[in-house]
């Protein structure tokens, strides 16, 4: 079973999240960015969820981390949850 590693960070609006990845582009630290304003307690841990099957999270999020480019931040990508920014590690 394919298996992912990744890390996100969950804001309510897609403007939070719009506003965000502008900070990203621009060279910012996403663990900073993730631990000051993610949503998800994996903001403890910079956003990492640590790796998880394919089929774990829901669709819209398994997609990009299972299709998407790996080392690139993705988003913002809604869910039920909210709007998240994601980047995948690696992919097994």
């Amino acid at each position: 079973m394919p298996r992912a590693c990744a890390r996100h960070i969950l804001v309510k609006t897609r403007e939070q999240a719009d506003k965000l990845k502008r900070q990203l582009d621009e060279g910012a630290d996403f663990g900073k960015l993730a631990q000051k304003h993610s949503q998800c307690p994996s903001k403890k841990n910079g956003g990492s969820l640590g790796e998880f099957n394919q089929g774990e999270m829901v669709k819209a999020f398994d997609d990009v981390v299972f299709k998407g480019p790996l080392l690139s931040v993705q988003g913002p990508v809604k869910t039920r949850f909210g709007w998240h920014l994601i980047e995948t590690i690696y992919r097994t």
